[in-house]
C-alpha cells in the first residue's frame, strides 16, 4: 500500500509540474505574440512622419487632417495596454484614413512616388499588424482557455496565470463598412 501511495504522489507531482511548465509556456508565448504587434506598431508610428513631413508644404490648408493623424500617433505611442492599444490604434487608422482621402484631392501628391511607396508601406505594415494581432488573439485564447480548464485551473494561481487581454474592435466606426468613390465627381455616362 505504501508503494501504491508514493506513485500516486509521484504521478500527482509530475502532473502539477507538467500543467505549471505548460501554462508558463503560453503565457511567454503570448508575452512573444503581443511583442510581435509592437514591432509593427512602431514600424507604423516610425512611417507616419515621414509620411506627414512629405505632404505637408502640398497640403497648406489641411492642418487639421495632418494634426489629427500626429495626435492620433501620440496616443497610439502611449497607450499600455491591450485595449488601450486597440482603441488608440483604431483611431489612427481613422486619422490615417482620412489623411489619404484628402491627399487623393492633390493631383500632385497623387502622382508622387514618395507619397506612393510610404502608402505602399503602410499598407503593407498594416497587414502585418492585421496577421499579428491574429496569432497574438489565438494564443492568447489558447492560454485563457488552458488555465480555466479543469483541472490546470488548480495549479493556474501556482503559476501565477492572470488571463490575457483580447485585441477587440471598440469603435464602432471601425466596424463600418467604408464608402470608397472612385468617380471624383463625374457623372457615370450611359
Amino acid at each position: 500500500m505504501p508503494i501504491l501511495l508514493l506513485v500516486i504522489a509521484v504521478v500527482v507531482v509530475f502532473w502539477v509540474i507538467s500543467q505549471y511548465n505548460s501554462l508558463i509556456a503560453l503565457k511567454n508565448h503570448t508575452a512573444n505574440a503581443w511583442k510581435q504587434i509592437d514591432v509593427q506598431l512602431k514600424r507604423r508610428h516610425d512611417l507616419i512622419p515621414n509620411l506627414v513631413n512629405t505632404v505637408k508644404g502640398s497640403m497648406e490648408f489641411e492642418k487639421e487632417t495632418l494634426e489629427a493623424v500626429i495626435s492620433a500617433r501620440a496616443r497610439a505611442m502611449s497607450a499600455t495596454t491591450v485595449g488601450q492599444t486597440a482603441a488608440a490604434e483604431g483611431a489612427l487608422t481613422g486619422a490615417l484614413g482620412k489623411f489619404f482621402a484628402v491627399a487623393e484631392a492633390y493631383p500632385d501628391l497623387k502622382s508622387s512616388t514618395n507619397i506612393g511607396s510610404l502608402q505602399e508601406e503602410l499598407a503593407s505594415t498594416e497587414n502585418k499588424i492585421s496577421f499579428a494581432r491574429q496569432a497574438y488573439n489565438d494564443m492568447a485564447t489558447k492560454y485563457n482557455t488552458k488555465q480555466m480548464q479543469f483541472p490546470t485551473n488548480m495549479v493556474a494561481g501556482l503559476a501565477k496565470a492572470t488571463p490575457a487581454e483580447l485585441w477587440e474592435i471598440t469603435d464602432d466606426k471601425e466596424r463600418e463598412v467604408v464608402n470608397v468613390d472612385l468617380s471624383m465627381g463625374k457623372k457615370p455616362t450611359a
